[in-house]
């Protein structure tokens, strides 16, 4: 049976879900991805996902996705851990992502929960095992039941940790703070629980929680990953005052659907041309001003419209 005693120690603090920038004719801007990963590294990000909700996956093609993900593996080039999504709501579709993730060299893969077919805890389970059993990648489950339509359950999630030695943990984009709390009880201590929620994200930390993948750390980075840092140096004060710090920003980069005000804010800093595929699009003139403005309180340089 293969160790993943390493990556279970190297997979934590923040991990930045980084958005999939596009040019104006809405090709992939492989040139401003990597500078984006480059970006996250400068700024002390301890690991990178690509082709997560903040990726837009449902607005690329399979081969885009692959394509994605071989150029961040190109530029992480080591330095971090990496583990992409290769979740879809086509199975076959995640076996093959997941499969390519493996072959690649990806330290794991995040694979979500099925969204739009709302499958019963039961199919998850089938579903999340074969993937499992067909790889020897570590897998990170994704919940996010306001984006899937589903909640995988603490009973569904434990079962799947004791039968697939590769589910090493799980992406908990969930409101509902007595879930996670249980998830840690019944999956084991050491299972590597990962915050989706940017307002839970320090008190996932506080429970035993290894870290977060937040979309805010497209947008500011380094105090995403000083909070993380702080709690391991035993700071637990200025970590607190990172969690308050961060809250106005959290607010307002939830304001519409993500990743629409992340990829204004990083367009307003000049990191990526703020182009969405459709049915996505950016957010309302009105929610645009209020991130510039909320930019501006943080200090962040943007470029005047």
């Amino acid at each position: 049976m293969k160790d993943y005693t390493d990556i279970k120690q190297r997979l934590r603090g923040s991990i930045t879900p980084v958005v999939t920038p596009f040019k104006q004719n809405y090709d992939i801007d492989f040139e401003k991805q990597s500078e984006l990963i480059e970006f996250q590294l400068d700024n002390g990000t301890h690991a990178i996902s690509v082709t997560g909700t903040s990726g837009e996956p449902s607005s690329l093609t399979i081969e885009e996705r692959v394509q994605v993900m071989e150029n961040a593996m190109r530029t992480i080039n080591g330095r971090v851990p990496f583990a992409p999504g290769t979740g879809s709501t086509n199975h076959d579709e995640t076996m093959y992502l997941t499969k390519r993730a493996e072959e690649m060299g990806a330290d794991a893969a995040m694979v979500i929960v099925p969204y739009y077919n709302k499958p019963n805890q039961h199919a998850l389970y089938k579903h999340f095992k074969t993937v499992a059993d067909a790889v020897q990648i570590p897998i990170i489950i994704y919940n996010i039941p306001g984006r899937t339509a589903v909640n995988m359950e603490v009973d569904t999630m434990a079962r799947l940790v004791q039968d697939c030695p590769n589910i090493i943990g799980a992406k908990e984009s969930n409101k509902d703070f007595e879930h996670v709390n249980r998830v840690l009880q019944r999956c084991g201590r050491d299972f590597l629980l990962f915050s989706g929620i940017e307002l839970l994200c320090y008190p996932m930390l506080a429970i035993g929680g290894a870290g977060s993948i937040s979309a805010t750390a497209n947008v500011l980075p380094s105090k995403v990953a000083d909070m993380h840092d702080a709690w391991e140096e035993g700071d637990l004060k200025r970590a607190q005052d990172l969690h308050f710090e961060l809250m106005q920003l959290n607010d307002v980069l939830f304001k519409d659907t993500n990743p629409a005000p992340v990829k204004a804010a990083l367009g307003m800093m000049g990191k990526i041309e703020p182009v969405l595929r459709l049915p996505m699009d950016l957010p309302t003139e009105a929610l645009q001003q209020e991130i510039r403005e909320t930019l501006d309180v943080y200090g962040i340089a943007t470029q005047r419209a």
